[in-house]
């Protein structure tokens, strides 16, 4: 068994035939069909159960497609390792928040990156902090930003940012009779992001917390489109003070509960030996800008 062999079983299990393999691969149907044969004939289990819309692999099958994926993830890792130039350079693909996109520190810190490393191509993926967690996890990124608790096991945490969280309403409806003054929850809309946002799932156990189970969220998924719904007195958000632009006369800020006060962004990559220049790099750009908390860069 070969690293073709392992590459040929994930492809199948990916594709879900034998035919979409083959095609993917560049190989001749009838020799996938002959490799498949011959591993299930030195190993003596059926990996593939065959029908007519494809294959499905058998549970000895995922057995072994599990094993192919940490086998070919680690000789991609070696060969990157042993490739990789003296200095940052090639691709780099980093998931972001949307509160930690719009963040005037980190796009001083991408301003600085892109000059200083102009030779690494660096993408950044918008998305919730499950969907990167996932998206680490899977390879699809190289790293991200994460608001929140998760299993860390597998991951590595570079650098983590605090910051306050509070309660963001219209200024015209704050001055309304003292409205803010000691916030009602009762019948307020809330302005939230998409499920697995951190922020809302404070909100939601907040106003739980007040007997309030059925307040009405009102679903965004842009940080400029939220703060546009808040000016309009269309309802309030809880939201980090990265996100919070201070200097506009038409928000106010207000404090929560010490309880959902505070927030943690971790910049976070897989927990692997191997760790390239490039992404090293953008964690202490990230690191060094506008005052960030840092729990320490380990050495590659």
């Amino acid at each position: 068994m070969d690293l073709t062999d392992l590459k040929t079983i994930a492809v199948i299990v990916e594709e879900g035939s034998v035919s979409g393999a083959a095609e993917k691969m560049g190989y001749v149907q009838s020799n996938v069909t002959a490799r498949i044969r011959k591993l299930e004939s030195e190993l003596g289990v059926p990996l593939f159960d065959r029908h007519p819309k494809g294959v499905t692999p058998t549970e000895r099958g995922l057995v072994l497609y599990r094993y192919a994926k940490e086998i070919l993830d680690m000789a991609e890792e070696a060969v990157a390792a042993v490739k990789e130039p003296p200095y940052p350079c090639g691709p780099l693909v980093i998931g972001v928040v949307e509160t930690m996109a719009t963040s005037p520190s980190f796009i001083q810190s991408l301003s600085h990156f892109q000059r200083t490393y102009p030779e690494v191509a660096l993408s950044l993926v918008s998305g919730t902090s499950p969907q990167h967690y996932e998206g680490m996890l899977s390879r699809r990124l190289d790293g991200a930003f994460i608001t929140g608790d998760y299993d860390m096991s597998l991951l590595v945490s570079e650098l983590e940012i605090r910051e306050e969280v509070s309660l963001l309403a219209s200024s015209e409806e704050s001055e309304d009779e003292g409205a803010f003054k000691a916030f009602e929850l009762t019948g307020a809309s809330w302005i939230v992001f998409p499920k697995g946002c951190p922020f809302r799932k404070s909100n939601e156990e907040w106003l739980s917390s007040e007997g309030i189970a059925a307040a009405n969220m009102i679903e965004i998924s842009t940080l400029e489109t939220m703060l546009s719904c808040v000016r309009a007195k269309l309802g309030c958000a809880l939201l980090p003070a990265s996100a919070i632009p201070w200097s506009d006369a038409g928000l106010t800020a207000y404090p929560v509960p010490e309880e959902y006060r505070s927030a943690t962004t971790r910049l976070l990559r897989r927990n692997e030996s191997f760790r390239s220049k490039a992404f090293a790099a953008f964690a202490e750009c990230v690191r060094e800008a506008g005052g960030l908390n840092s729990t320490g860069i380990q050495a590659s």
